[in-house]
């Protein structure tokens, strides 16, 4: 069965939109962060390789984060909304040596366009950012992706993954609400935004009774 065959949502020629489902360590290179895009509407999931800064920059929209300095990606989005140019989509187009190619275009305030060639991670990094549409073709569906079976929208198993790494008493796992928004405030401030994501999905998962 094809990758079309999934009531995949289309846009333009048999184009397919995905959604930014998470993103974790990679198993595969050291160092390395797999964003995962998931089709929308649909089971398939795309694993894309990207950097450490990326991978923070797209953590801490993800987590609503924000940071004390705008980021690179911030500022990019804030420079096209001042001179009135839109984001129109990103298309991840081609997947080739491992590595996935991406297309950004872009439509002026007198309607012209302009299509740029990016880094996948940087393009996904802005699209976050300006509620851009993400697209890729029913091929690198059908090349790159997988069947996740189980229900994954909330992302739990993953950051149960990524809190397992926290050993030992004197962890923010066992610390008050109050510990925990301080020791975020200060990850923040401190531009450590990968941890603050963390502690925030911490805050996030306890109760709303307040401490005694």
């Amino acid at each position: 069965m094809s990758a079309t065959d999934h009531n995949n949502p289309t846009h333009g020629n048999g184009r397919i939109r995905l959604r930014v489902l998470g993103i974790s360590y990679s198993q595969i290179q050291s160092g390395a962060y797999a964003l995962i895009l998931a089709q929308t509407d649909g089971p398939y999931r795309i694993p894309v390789v990207v950097g450490a800064a990326e991978a923070q920059s797209i953590a801490i929209k993800m987590e609503g984060i924000i940071p004390p300095r705008p980021m690179t990606h911030d500022l990019f989005a804030s420079l096209a909304h001042a001179f009135g140019i839109e984001l129109k989509d990103v298309f991840i187009h081609k997947f080739e040596d491992g590595i996935f190619s991406s297309e950004l275009t872009f439509e002026d305030k007198n309607g012209v366009e302009v299509s740029l060639d990016a880094r996948t991670s940087d393009a996904i990094a802005i699209a976050m950012r300006t509620n851009t549409p993400i697209f890729t073709t029913p091929e690198i569906l059908e090349e790159t992706g997988f069947i996740m079976e189980i229900q994954d929208a909330s992302g739990k198993e993953g950051e149960n993954e990524a809190d397992a790494t926290a050993t030992g008493s004197d962890t923010p796992e066992t610390k008050s609400r109050q510990e925990l928004e301080k020791m975020m405030q200060e990850h923040i401030d401190n531009e450590e935004y990968e941890e603050a994501a963390r502690i925030k999905r911490i805050l996030d998962s306890l109760p709303d009774t307040p401490e005694l």
